[in-house]
């Protein structure tokens, strides 16, 4: 059958209307990035997300022939940085830097205007950020493991207390974890901030404290702090002969805290793709890997896929926690 030439116009103009949207989206993907890109970061200047962020920033500008800016947002545990980024338009020039006290935010507070798992498309896991159990070895000297902490603690019920960065911190939601799975109980004594708290613990105020590695790791090392457990689920190179907590009686304990870089939702799929391939080959690189681990931060690239569904099951582990232990709804 002939086709007749008006319709043979009509068919070539709409297949090449079709193709339009495909075509511009490869000029977006080749023509990305054009400017600046942004990376918020929901925590003051001089943190382990936040170095951890500045590092792989460095890195993104020199690989995308454009600069990254690293800015600084605190407040909330990173809610109120969350909730603009979320507002934000998807157009690949805004991103940030999830850390699991932003993750789990929303369970913590009444007015959190954002959903961690909705609003956001996932990049790439960036990092864990080992956290560490230690003890004043004078308050305590025959507290050298897990399962000494647990019969001293149930040789004293309700005499004993733990100190953490603050309520909801996730060394606050990893003690009262394994108070649980142990059956015993020390009273939380929250300080704002792991500095502050750690100091007293270092001063004999407190007498243990489940701290951020970066933070407790000198103290460790000039023996002002003993350390008896790390909540990952492996050893950590810098503390190599301090077990696990899973090495300890309690199989299956995971406690890591972690940073993720994400977008705000409607960011083009091709320009996740290419962060995230960036992103694969900044944390392979050893220079990388030793910058990130001298903050504190363990390099652990995981892609997009992986990301959300560890989003997804910290966000209902740590959730759980949060309730059982009534630490919800608290104010900002």
């Amino acid at each position: 059958m002939r086709i007749s030439p008006f319709l043979s116009r009509l068919t070539r103009r709409a297949l090449v209307l079709g193709a339009l949207p495909l075509l511009a989206a490869q000029a977006s993907a080749q023509a990305w990035p054009a400017k600046a890109i942004k990376l918020i970061v929901p925590f003051p200047p001089g943190g382990p997300t936040d170095t951890a962020s500045r590092i792989v920033g460095e890195q993104l500008a020199l690989r995308l022939k454009q600069p990254v800016v690293v800015e600084n947002k605190r407040g909330a545990s990173g809610a109120i940085a969350a909730a603009q980024v979320a507002k934000t338009a998807g157009d690949g020039y805004t991103f940030m830097m999830l850390a699991t006290p932003t993750l789990l935010a929303p369970h913590m507070y009444k007015s959190v205007d954002y959903d961690t798992v909705k609003d956001f498309v996932p990049v790439a896991t960036v990092y864990d950020l080992p956290i560490v159990m230690v003890v004043n070895p004078q308050l305590m000297p025959t507290v050298t493991d897990v399962q000494k902490l647990v019969t001293h603690a149930k040789a004293r019920p309700g005499q004993l207390s733990y100190t953490s960065s603050g309520v909801g911190s996730f060394g606050h939601l990893s003690m009262e974890l394994l108070k649980q799975l142990g059956n015993f109980d020390m009273q939380h004594v929250a300080y704002k901030g792991g500095v502050p708290a750690i100091t007293d613990t270092i001063g004999g105020q407190v007498p243990m404290m489940y701290a951020d590695l970066v933070a407790a790791l000198p103290h460790i090392q000039s023996g002002r702090l003993r350390a008896i457990a790390v909540g990952s689920p492996r050893r950590v190179s810098v503390l190599p002969e301090v077990k696990t907590v899973a090495e300890q009686g309690f199989k299956g304990f995971d406690a890591v805290s972690w940073g993720g870089l994400l977008a705000p939702r409607g960011t083009p799929p091709e320009v996740v793709d290419r962060m995230n391939k960036e992103l694969a080959g900044i944390l392979a690189d050893q220079g990388v890997q030793e910058r990130m681990l001298k903050a504190g931060a363990i390099a652990n690239y995981q892609p997009a896929a992986q990301l959300a569904a560890r989003t997804r099951a910290d966000y209902d582990k740590w959730g759980q926690v949060i309730r059982d232990k009534g630490l919800a709804n608290q104010q900002q």
